[in-house]
């Protein structure tokens, strides 16, 4: 299939997915028996599992763990294939999307149905200039350099004569007290006290010091008022410092400034070397550029606004799921985009002649969930309110059952359980090197 990708001639409709987040990859499987040639593009050759890469950051979990290969997941799809590359253009008129391939080519790739699923990028509201010093969690990438970054941290403490210094070293700043931030910083405290302590006989753990930011009067703020309440404290309890109603208005190689977000109180500031990025999101440049090519409204995300089929409006056949789009305003996270995905597998396949058509879009919601620590999460299933090792069973269990694939989720429990039973973590890798 792969010599005929780039033309127009082909025997059987060509469905092109953009993305091959949760959204992206449940939309290729649910094509599985359609009669059309599937093709995914995507920027990485592997379906990352992102609520769990702050568990690759914290030396818990190898990186393959949570990104199993496009290819080898599509490989039973006769109909599927994948082309690793980034779409930068869409073309509604000419029904193509322009992307630049992993040869490093431009070129054209024609469909019949668009389904863009390309997820969000890192959001610093204006200042872009801190992703350098700041940086957020949205990649494979981004995970591994950040485990690089904090056990350098450990060491630069250990290394140093200064006091002064030391702390600063060992002072962690995350700027976000969502779920990203909040999981952030109960598995930074557990890999500092239980883990790596032991490591570092030199260093004085009460120097350590975790910060959590946030602009907002809560943490986990979506979450029930227990359920915040329970957070808040397990984490005072883990040592972490939580410091709301801030917002960061500078940020550089040596910590951050905060200043109240809602009334004229005085900046303060944070020494810390190591300060990380969960404050916000927004959606891929191209949901801007597709936008402005279909003339569809945007949300103040900047998320596509779609109809009650997924669908752009005037443009039947460009669908748009998951953080790119707006859909009954649903939030940015796993479950909307899997059922989203599959949904418009079904439309698709219905107007392939295939199936009844489903009706338009209706979500399930199966509830909300963040971690704490190795031994507590908070869970709000369907108004159940669970937190403590019940919710962390619960968390557990759902987790492993959004991951792909029954060789991933037996090595992450593993890990977990290796973790528990021996305080270690077996990934606590620096990958690059001194430069003098």
């Amino acid at each position: 299939m792969t010599t005929g990708l780039f033309t127009a001639d082909r025997r059987r409709p060509r469905v092109v997915i953009v993305g091959g987040g949760f959204g992206g990859l449940r939309a290729a499987r649910g094509l599985r028996h359609a009669p059309a040639d599937v093709v995914l593009i995507d920027r990485v050759n592997h379906h990352l599992f992102q609520p769990l890469l702050y568990q690759v950051a914290t030396a818990l979990l190898p990186p393959g763990d949570i990104a199993p290969p496009l290819r080898r997941f599509l490989a039973g799809q006769a109909n599927a294939d994948v082309l690793l590359g980034e779409v930068t253009a869409v073309d509604p008129a000419g029904r193509t999307v322009r992307v630049t391939a992993a040869d490093g080519a431009d070129r054209s790739v024609p469909y019949d149905y668009l389904v863009l699923a390309a997820g969000t990028t890192d959001d610093y509201f204006g200042h872009d200039d801190w992703a350098a010093v700041a940086p957020g969690m949205k990649t494979l990438r981004q995970a591994v350099d950040l485990r690089s970054r904090l056990l350098r941290a450990f060491e630069a403490a250990a290394a140093t004569p200064d006091p002064g210094a030391r702390r600063a070293w060992l002072t962690f700043a995350v700027v976000g007290a969502g779920p990203t931030g909040v999981e952030l910083a109960g598995q930074l405290a557990a890999l500092a006290r239980r883990t790596l302590r032991s490591q570092f006989r030199t260093l004085d753990p009460a120097h350590l010091r975790i910060v959590v930011v946030d602009a907002g009067e809560h943490v986990l703020a979506p979450f029930a008022n227990q359920l915040r309440r329970h957070a808040r404290r397990r984490l005072r309890r883990l040592g972490v410092e939580i410091v709301l109603g801030h917002q960061a208005t500078g940020i550089d190689d040596s910590g951050l400034t905060v200043t109240p977000a809602h009334d004229k109180g005085g900046s303060r500031r944070i020494a810390a070397r190591t300060v990380v990025w969960a404050a916000g999101v927004r959606p891929v440049p191209l949901a801007a550029q597709l936008a402005e090519a279909t003339g569809a409204r945007t949300d103040r995300k900047g998320r596509v606004v779609v109809g009650e089929d997924c669908a752009v409006p005037g443009h039947p056949q460009v669908f748009a799921i998951g953080d790119i789009a707006n859909v009954h305003d649903l939030p940015g996270i796993a479950e909307p985009a899997i059922q989203q995905g599959r949904y418009v597998a079904e439309v698709i396949s219905h107007r392939l002649g295939q199936g009844a058509h489903p009706g338009p879009f209706r979500y399930h919601d199966l509830g909300t969930m963040a971690t704490i620590s190795p031994f507590d999460a908070v869970a709000d299933v369907r108004g159940l309110r669970l937190h403590g090792p019940l919710g962390k069973a619960a968390w557990a269990g759902v987790h492993l059952g959004f991951l792909v694939g029954w060789a991933n989720r037996a090595a992450v429990l593993a890990a977990w359980a290796w973790a528990l039973g021996t305080r270690r973590r077996r990934q606590q890798l620096i990958l690059d090197t001194i430069r003098h």
